[in-house]
Protein backbone atom coordinates (compact mmCIF):
# COMPACT_ATOMS: atom_id res chain seq x y z
CA UNK A 1 0.00 0.00 0.00
CA UNK A 2 3.19 2.59 0.60
CA UNK A 3 4.44 1.54 -2.59
CA UNK A 4 0.90 2.70 -4.54
CA UNK A 5 0.62 6.34 -2.68
CA UNK A 6 4.79 6.73 -3.53
CA UNK A 7 3.89 6.41 -7.36
CA UNK A 8 0.56 7.95 -7.21
CA UNK A 9 1.98 11.25 -5.61
CA UNK A 10 4.13 13.38 -7.12
CA UNK A 11 7.52 13.21 -5.51
CA UNK A 12 10.20 16.12 -5.73
CA UNK A 13 13.91 14.45 -6.11
CA UNK A 14 15.71 17.57 -4.57
CA UNK A 15 15.46 21.57 -3.44
CA UNK A 16 18.56 23.28 -4.00
CA UNK A 17 18.91 27.23 -3.11
CA UNK A 18 22.54 28.18 -4.39
CA UNK A 19 24.10 31.54 -4.44
CA UNK A 20 25.28 33.47 -7.45
CA UNK A 21 28.07 31.54 -7.84
CA UNK A 22 26.46 28.28 -7.90
CA UNK A 23 27.38 27.42 -4.05
CA UNK A 24 25.32 26.28 -1.51
CA UNK A 25 23.41 27.98 1.11
CA UNK A 26 20.63 25.43 1.48
CA UNK A 27 20.00 21.91 -0.02
CA UNK A 28 17.97 18.51 0.64
CA UNK A 29 17.92 15.66 -1.80
CA UNK A 30 15.27 13.30 -1.36
CA UNK A 31 16.05 10.65 -4.27
CA UNK A 32 19.36 8.18 -4.42
CA UNK A 33 19.82 9.40 -7.89
CA UNK A 34 23.18 11.40 -6.39
CA UNK A 35 24.30 8.94 -4.25
CA UNK A 36 27.93 10.32 -3.46
CA UNK A 37 27.82 13.96 -2.10
CA UNK A 38 30.72 14.75 -5.15
CA UNK A 39 28.11 13.05 -7.08
CA UNK A 40 25.71 15.98 -6.14
CA UNK A 41 28.31 19.10 -6.08
CA UNK A 42 28.36 18.20 -10.07
CA UNK A 43 24.58 18.19 -10.32
CA UNK A 44 24.23 21.09 -8.36
CA UNK A 45 27.29 22.76 -10.54
CA UNK A 46 25.60 21.53 -13.89
CA UNK A 47 22.46 22.41 -13.32
CA UNK A 48 23.62 26.21 -12.17
CA UNK A 49 25.86 26.21 -15.22
CA UNK A 50 23.18 25.57 -17.56
CA UNK A 51 20.57 28.49 -15.86
CA UNK A 52 22.70 31.01 -14.96
CA UNK A 53 22.48 33.06 -18.21
CA UNK A 54 18.58 33.03 -18.42
CA UNK A 55 16.21 35.36 -16.86
CA UNK A 56 14.15 33.78 -14.19
CA UNK A 57 13.95 36.57 -12.56
CA UNK A 58 9.99 37.70 -12.52
CA UNK A 59 8.70 34.17 -13.64
CA UNK A 60 10.07 30.86 -12.49
CA UNK A 61 11.57 29.05 -15.65
CA UNK A 62 11.36 24.75 -16.58
CA UNK A 63 14.32 23.08 -17.89
CA UNK A 64 14.95 19.48 -18.63
CA UNK A 65 18.49 18.81 -17.49
CA UNK A 66 19.96 14.69 -17.17
CA UNK A 67 16.17 13.27 -17.70
CA UNK A 68 14.81 15.54 -14.77
CA UNK A 69 12.46 18.58 -14.81
CA UNK A 70 14.25 21.50 -13.22
CA UNK A 71 12.24 24.44 -12.50
CA UNK A 72 14.05 27.59 -11.29
CA UNK A 73 13.68 31.11 -10.28
CA UNK A 74 16.24 33.80 -9.26
CA UNK A 75 16.10 36.69 -7.25
CA UNK A 76 19.01 39.13 -5.75
CA UNK A 77 22.25 36.78 -5.29
CA UNK A 78 20.31 33.76 -4.14
CA UNK A 79 19.20 30.74 -7.31
CA UNK A 80 16.05 28.89 -6.10
CA UNK A 81 15.73 24.92 -7.48
CA UNK A 82 13.07 22.71 -7.38
CA UNK A 83 13.86 18.73 -9.37
CA UNK A 84 11.46 16.34 -10.39
CA UNK A 85 11.26 13.01 -12.27
CA UNK A 86 11.18 13.48 -16.00
CA UNK A 87 7.43 12.26 -15.79
CA UNK A 88 6.41 14.93 -12.72
CA UNK A 89 4.02 17.83 -13.44
CA UNK A 90 5.90 20.95 -13.89
CA UNK A 91 2.72 22.75 -12.66
CA UNK A 92 3.16 20.97 -9.37
CA UNK A 93 6.83 21.79 -9.62
CA UNK A 94 6.41 25.04 -10.24
CA UNK A 95 4.13 25.14 -7.33
CA UNK A 96 6.37 23.56 -4.77
CA UNK A 97 8.92 25.84 -5.96
CA UNK A 98 6.91 29.02 -5.58
CA UNK A 99 6.03 27.91 -2.11
CA UNK A 100 9.13 27.84 -1.16
CA UNK A 101 10.41 30.96 -2.78
CA UNK A 102 7.37 33.01 -0.85
CA UNK A 103 7.73 31.21 2.39
CA UNK A 104 11.56 32.53 2.26
CA UNK A 105 10.98 35.79 1.30
CA UNK A 106 8.17 35.78 4.53
CA UNK A 107 10.40 34.54 7.00
CA UNK A 108 12.91 37.26 5.19
CA UNK A 109 11.05 39.78 5.94
CA UNK A 110 11.09 40.59 1.95
CA UNK A 111 15.05 40.57 2.22
CA UNK A 112 15.97 37.80 0.51
CA UNK A 113 19.90 37.94 -0.36
CA UNK A 114 22.60 35.70 0.32
CA UNK A 115 23.80 37.06 3.61
CA UNK A 116 20.44 37.43 5.38
CA UNK A 117 19.74 33.71 4.33
CA UNK A 118 22.91 32.24 6.11
CA UNK A 119 21.70 34.34 9.23
CA UNK A 120 18.33 32.69 9.12
CA UNK A 121 19.77 29.39 7.83
CA UNK A 122 17.41 27.68 10.48
CA UNK A 123 14.11 28.68 9.48
CA UNK A 124 15.37 27.96 6.05
CA UNK A 125 15.94 24.11 6.22
CA UNK A 126 12.81 24.01 8.60
CA UNK A 127 11.19 25.39 5.91
CA UNK A 128 12.24 22.78 3.75
CA UNK A 129 11.45 20.61 6.41
CA UNK A 130 7.67 21.90 6.07
CA UNK A 131 7.50 21.58 2.44
CA UNK A 132 8.37 18.36 1.70
CA UNK A 133 8.84 14.80 3.35
CA UNK A 134 11.22 12.17 2.00
CA UNK A 135 10.53 13.29 -1.27
CA UNK A 136 6.74 13.83 -1.35
CA UNK A 137 5.00 17.09 -0.97
CA UNK A 138 3.26 18.16 2.45
CA UNK A 139 2.62 21.93 1.94
CA UNK A 140 2.69 24.47 -0.76
CA UNK A 141 0.86 27.43 1.08
CA UNK A 142 3.75 29.70 1.77
CA UNK A 143 1.93 31.62 4.66
CA UNK A 144 1.00 28.45 6.46
CA UNK A 145 4.48 27.00 5.79
CA UNK A 146 5.95 30.26 7.10
CA UNK A 147 3.47 30.11 10.38
CA UNK A 148 4.47 26.60 11.23
CA UNK A 149 8.11 27.37 11.06
CA UNK A 150 7.71 30.92 12.95
CA UNK A 151 5.82 28.47 15.44
CA UNK A 152 8.85 26.30 15.74
CA UNK A 153 11.33 28.54 15.99
CA UNK A 154 9.66 30.79 18.72
CA UNK A 155 12.45 31.50 21.36
CA UNK A 156 10.44 32.01 24.77
CA UNK A 157 13.32 33.56 26.60
CA UNK A 158 14.15 36.26 23.88
CA UNK A 159 12.81 39.63 24.82
CA UNK A 160 9.41 41.09 22.99
CA UNK A 161 11.63 43.55 21.23
CA UNK A 162 13.75 41.24 19.90
CA UNK A 163 11.12 38.78 18.54
CA UNK A 164 9.09 39.00 14.80
CA UNK A 165 5.32 39.48 15.41
CA UNK A 166 4.33 36.35 14.56
CA UNK A 167 6.68 35.17 17.22
CA UNK A 168 5.41 37.91 19.87
CA UNK A 169 1.54 36.85 19.38
CA UNK A 170 2.95 33.34 19.90
CA UNK A 171 4.25 33.95 23.26
CA UNK A 172 1.61 36.42 24.16
CA UNK A 173 -0.91 33.71 23.23
CA UNK A 174 1.08 30.90 24.95
CA UNK A 175 1.39 33.21 28.13
CA UNK A 176 -2.79 33.81 27.95
CA UNK A 177 -3.06 29.96 27.57
CA UNK A 178 -1.32 29.71 30.94
CA UNK A 179 -2.52 32.35 32.88
CA UNK A 180 -6.04 30.88 31.65
CA UNK A 181 -5.49 27.11 32.55
CA UNK A 182 -4.31 28.25 36.53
Amino acid sequence: MANFYRDACPTIKNILLLDSEGKRVAVKYYSDDWPTNSAKLAFEKSVFTKTQKTNARTEAEIAMFESNIVVYKFIQDLHFFVTGGDDENELILSTVLQGFFDAVTLLLRNNVEKMEALENLDLILLCLDEIIDGGMILETDANIIAGKVATHSVDAGAPLSEQTITQALATAREHLTRSLLR
